[in-house]
């Protein structure tokens, strides 16, 4: 298989996913949400193997319990996965809002620039969907994460389709 017709077809599994998961954005919250479970655990785990890499006690100390609350962490996601899809929710809510903020912080330093009225609106999006998300919380929680992960699908999904039509991709 060529290098341009594996773009394609990853771009377009991709999409195709991103679709289903916008048919039951509930189910893939949950996927979501087991994803990140699980990928605390995988980390933690990590960061406590390569503890032993550090020099030094106190390094070391710290590494393996910053490991186990990552281990921690992804256990609780596992084991109480409505809670963990209310608090993920949360928690991107808040990160919509601080981001926004930050971007139109930054559009104060573009003004004058063609760029400021781009970052403003963005700056001012994320606030809105943070505001949104948490005007509607908790019953946001069951789709939210779900949508963030079909967008996200489709996008990549697009892209993909995109760069193998670019000279580069396709030299490989």
């Amino acid at each position: 298989m060529t290098g341009r017709i594996l773009w394609i077809v990853i771009g377009i599994l991709s999409v195709l996913a991103g679709i289903l998961a916008l048919a039951n954005p509930f189910m893939a919250t949950l996927t979501a949400e087991r994803f990140a479970g699980w990928s605390f655990i995988f980390i933690g785990g990590l960061q406590i193997g390569a503890a032993f890499q550090t020099v030094g006690w106190a390094g070391r100390i710290w590494v393996i319990l910053l490991g186990l609350a990552c281990i921690l962490l992804g256990v609780f996601l596992l084991l109480n996965p409505l809670a963990g899809i209310v608090s993920l929710t949360f928690a991107a809510a808040v990160t919509f809002i601080i981001a926004g903020i930050f971007k139109i912080v930054l559009a104060m330093d573009l003004r004058g620039t063609p760029a400021f009225w781009l970052m403003m609106l963005s700056g001012l999006v994320s606030v809105v969907l943070g505001a949104m998300v948490l005007g509607n919380f908790p019953a946001s929680a069951a789709t939210l994460l779900g949508i963030l992960l079909a967008v996200e699908l489709i996008s990549t999904g697009v892209s993909m389709v995109a760069l193998s039509t670019t000279r580069e991709a396709t030299r490989h």
